[in-house]
């Protein structure tokens, strides 16, 4: 389960919800997007800068359910997106469906009380006319259905890769085998209302998977390959074999995700010297990402903000750290080889061609069962090693090999798909809202 909070006072809702006599007008303009999860943050954001192009008399606004909504900052400091509801950090950053002891933590952190806050916030904007645009999984969905209001669905969590390919020999692949998608019953039901006007997912075979069930699924395209720089390689980098490190987002887990992939690297036996490109989610994180480095023998050489977007590097014997913060997209092309433990942006990554080595760790988001569910739903581009020197030698592997990278590399980006994802959802929505203005309702 996943979270936030609701505003207080009365100024804070007058600033959330317009009145207005014309409700055809407001139906039309006012969207209501809810997101739970970081993930669906980033997919949720390209969805409205798209859907702001083809009309900008769209006046969205946008709940994060987990987190802060950082993804969102931009667009909002641009005058024409609302965030609503306050940022709630949850122990497990979201992930307590995933584990009892991130349950736990979350329930004493005051789960409930800003679940019972957020859908006080969603019903009440249901009232005034807003259209639920729900994204992720159970949670967004079963809010957008109670609130009453019309709503569309982006299914973005789950694909039916996941159980369909690969060895099929746990329980949870025989309880998906028999339901013919990975979407529960209970699921596909809320997707099947009547007032639930849009449903989609992110590839084919989880759509057709859905239909069997009678959901009108569909798989315009995935949301997460777009936005992503198509800048090539600065020419100063490229004498060094390049990775990309991805920690993760959620917070301590992305310090542990460093420190033990920062260990494994070190164990690359290859007679070139290595940039580590190392895109940070947030300027927050770098203190405690500096110690890691102090702690285990790397220098620091020269801080810079120049139009590459490095602000520090560090170096030890042949390793060259690069960090930046909120660069993944300018980065991400740059890289020969990912060593991640991530979610969204390991997808995004694996679907630029770029092949990846996970190291699971014990923690609420990136355990082994997130990794191998991962693994699955990309092909094998993901390879998941469970000691230090299973990744270096892989790594290793790949980087000496043009030819293996470049076969897992495909198959990453088949599974992904092309760009244009949030461009083909947006004019969903924006054609459903058009029916909306001839009957009142969409």
């Amino acid at each position: 389960m996943q979270s936030s909070a609701l505003p207080l006072g009365h100024a804070a809702e007058n600033a959330i919800f317009i009145s207005n006599s014309n409700r055809i007008s407001q139906t039309e303009q006012n969207l209501l997007f809810l997101c739970n999860g970081h993930g669906e943050d980033t997919i949720a954001c390209k969805v409205i800068e798209a859907l702001h192009e083809i009309n900008p008399d769209i006046s969205p606004a946008v709940l994060p359910m987990v987190g802060d909504g950082d993804a969102f900052s931009k667009l909002v400091k641009d005058g024409w997106l609302t965030k609503i509801g306050p940022s709630t950090i949850l122990p497990s950053g979201g992930f307590s469906n995933q584990s009892f002891s991130g349950l736990v933590l979350d329930l004493k952190a005051g789960l409930l009380g800003s679940l019972w806050r957020q859908w006080t916030l969603i019903h009440r904007s249901a009232k005034e006319g807003r259209i639920v645009v729900a994204v992720g999984d159970l949670l967004p969905l079963l809010f957008a259905w109670a609130s009453g209001a019309n709503y569309l669905f982006v299914g973005t969590p789950k694909s039916d890769y996941t159980w369909a390919s690969g060895p099929r020999s746990s329980l949870s692949d025989f309880y998906h085998r028999l339901k013919g998608t990975e979407w529960d019953p209970w699921e596909y039901w809320l997707m099947r209302s009547s007032r639930c006007r849009m449903v989609v997912v992110r590839d084919k075979i989880t759509a057709r998977g859905l239909r069997n069930h009678g959901v009108k699924a569909l798989s315009p395209g995935n949301p997460m390959m777009d936005g992503i720089s198509k800048r090539e390689c600065p020419d100063d980098f490229k004498k060094y074999r390049r990775l990309i490190l991805l920690c993760g987002s959620r917070l301590p887990e992305a310090y542990q995700n460093f420190k033990r992939l920062l260990i494994a690297i070190q164990l690359i036996q290859i007679s070139s010297l290595i940039a580590v490109f190392v895109p940070l989610s947030s300027s927050s994180m770098r203190e405690k990402i500096e110690l890691i480095l102090i702690d285990l023998g790397f220098k620091p050489t020269y801080q810079s903000s120049d139009e590459n977007g490095i602000s520090e590097t560090w170096k030890k014997n042949s390793l060259l750290i690069l960090i930046g913060f909120n660069k993944f997209s300018c980065w991400a092309k740059w890289g020969e080889v990912g060593v991640a433990n991530a979610g969204t942006a390991t997808e995004q990554l694996v679907g630029l061609g770029i092949p990846c080595v996970s190291l699971p760790g014990k923690g609420h988001q990136f355990n082994f069962n997130f990794a191998k569910r991962q693994s699955r739903l990309l092909g094998g581009a993901v390879t998941i090693a469970k000691r230090d020197e299973t990744l270096a030698k892989q790594v290793g592997f790949l980087l000496n090999s043009d030819f293996d990278r470049e076969i897992i590399g495909l198959r990453g980006s088949k599974r992904m798909g092309p760009e244009g994802g949030s461009h083909a959802i947006a004019l969903i929505i924006s054609t459903h809202l058009s029916k909306g203005l001839e009957c009142g309702v969409i």
